[in-house]
């Protein structure tokens, strides 16, 4: 939990941390990710089930479920596909907000 944590601060520096849905939760204009620990599991919500969707063929490894991601803690998803989640998320947050000027953030 705590990588993924970290992973998901570096991808979205400026994006805000709270508890909602009883799990910790980042926003960067609108709902970015979330994670949670289970008894077999960790889940990454990317609270985007077209996200899921469109990256099917990427996460044939791991549980999907919706919008969420399930994965081993001894066999945690790439970073390279955290930061490439996380970056998506907020270019679905811009893209929603209308009138706002969207960055390239790489």
């Amino acid at each position: 939990m705590k990588r993924l944590r970290l992973l998901i601060r570096k991808a979205a520096p400026e994006a805000s941390e709270r508890i909602a849905y009883r799990i910790p939760v980042f926003a960067y204009h609108g709902d970015l990710v979330g994670m949670s620990a289970h008894r077999d599991h960790l889940s990454l919500h990317t609270m985007s089930p077209p996200l899921v969707e469109a990256m099917a063929h990427r996460l044939s490894e791991v549980g999907v479920s919706g919008a969420t991601i399930h994965f081993a803690p001894d066999q945690p998803l790439p970073a390279a596909l955290i930061a490439e989640i996380v970056e998506a998320r907020i270019e679905e947050n811009l893209a929603r907000r209308p009138g706002e000027r969207r960055t390239t953030r790489r």
